[in-house]
């Protein structure tokens, strides 16, 4: 039973839509897990003939839908939001890129409803800000787990979905009222809203972990795709700084309703330097101009909110953890590329703190703040490798950066990006 995870091995933004991509093309479904359209999944396809290159930012819809034979899975454990969702559905059918028949969602999934939105503008304004895109997943997610959350199954049925709406409405209308100050939100306006929006998804709705199961018996492939990264997971990332669900391996069972024993090989993705959105610890981060360096030359802005993400070294702890708590099988590297040019490459093999080194990740941040990276450096290798089309094409001096990290790590670097597009993608053989 053929189940490849692909999860983000840092703080997200690793490169996954492309890899994800990438492997589509040798399996038969894709399937996401978890998140929202706090996710953004930029995919570069390749011109024809005189035409260029196409880029696209994915949000909900798994990567894979860039691949005719491919059957793509919006499963449980994602928060949909619905005017997202039929952004891009509409989005991809402009691009010529059919969607029907081609995309599942899943019936128990739950949706994010314009007060989860609300809410999380006004809490991401006061003083204690996670630095959330403020797209309503926590609040979401809240409701989920209070057991009053509205999932896509309650909009076929009008009666249950004005009961259950009007219950939260009241509750939220009076908590942005009394507490914040801020406007009521209009019910009856809420119903007709989300009632169209169960017309123009009905196609797409079915029971998932059924579908998924079945394909398991029939032998066919599937490709779990996480969003964010391992260290923002809720339960094993820099809490409070983290995200609102389990973007580690094992939210994938959970949120796909597949056993763990289907499970063959879990890909972690790795930049080849670290960066960070929103706020929390970050060790290697720097301040100063070799991190603007590497925030212009990666392109480092948020796919969704167009952030500047914060850059630094490669974190060898941080993820050597992830590897632990993942159970990575395989690394792919992104974005080797954007150090082509540096003199020397820093690498962080331990921590400083107080009179001793730690070698092991603290995911408490009260002592993650307080600790000093210890580095390795790398003479640079000075040459373009964009232009490399086969492993052995690297320069000496990046094959010797890989193969350390892999040496630390212990596990086996598979593949190595250098470039944005399809073909800048080399196998370690």
């Amino acid at each position: 039973m053929p189940v490849q995870v692909i999860v983000g091995a840092q703080w997200g933004d690793e490169g996954k839509g492309k890899i994800v991509d990438h492997l589509s093309e040798n399996v038969d479904i894709v399937a996401r897990y978890q998140g929202g359209a706090n996710a953004g999944h930029t995919v570069v396809l390749p011109g024809r003939g005189k035409s260029k290159e196409r880029e696209f930012v994915l949000h909900l819809i798994p990567s894979g839908i860039f691949h005719k034979h491919v059957t793509c899975v919006i499963g449980n454990g994602v928060v949909i939001d619905p005017k997202a969702l039929m952004a891009e559905i509409a989005q991809l059918r402009s691009a010529g890129i059919n969607t029907r028949g081609r995309l599942l969602i899943s019936h128990n999934a739950h949706l994010i409803m314009p007060y989860h939105k609300a809410l999380d503008t006004i809490r991401e304004q006061g003083d204690r800000k996670i630095g959330t895109t403020g797209r309503g997943i926590g609040p979401a997610y809240i409701d989920k787990y209070m057991r009053t959350g509205i999932r896509v199954v309650d909009l076929l049925d009008r009666d249950i979905l004005c009961k259950k709406l009007k219950r939260n409405i009241e509750e939220k209308n009076e908590l942005l009222r009394k507490v914040y100050g801020a406007q009521e939100l209009d019910l009856d306006a809420m119903i007709q809203e989300y009632q169209q929006f169960d017309k123009e998804i009905d196609e797409y709705v079915t029971d998932t972990s059924e579908y998924l199961n079945e394909a398991l018996r029939k032998k066919r492939s599937i490709l779990a795709e996480g969003a964010q990264g391992a260290l923002l997971d809720v339960d094993h990332g820099t809490y409070p700084y983290v995200t609102s669900s389990n973007p580690t391996s094992g939210g994938a069972c959970t949120g796909l309703g597949i056993p763990p024993t289907a499970v063959r090989s879990i890909i972690g993705v790795v930049k080849a330097y670290s960066t960070r959105v929103g706020n929390g610890p970050f060790p290697t981060e720097l301040l100063d101009e070799t991190g603007d360096r590497l925030r212009s030359t990666g392109g480092e802005f948020g796919a969704t909110t167009g952030r500047p993400r914060r850059c630094g070294w490669l974190d060898l702890v941080s993820l050597a953890y992830s590897v632990r708590v993942n159970g990575i099988t395989e690394i792919a590297i992104t974005k080797l590329d954007v150090l082509d040019e540096f003199d020397e490459i820093r690498v962080c093999t331990a921590y400083h703190l107080g009179s001793k080194d730690l070698s092991a990740f603290p995911t408490d941040v009260q002592t993650l703040e307080k600790v000093t990276p210890v580095y390795r450096a790398f003479k640079g290798w000075k040459t373009r490798t964009s232009g490399a089309r086969r492993y052995k094409d690297l320069p000496p001096n990046a094959r010797s950066y890989i193969a350390f990290m892999q040496k630390y790590l212990g596990v086996k670097v598979w593949m190595v990006s250098v470039g944005a597009r399809r073909d800048q993608t080399l196998y370690v053989r």
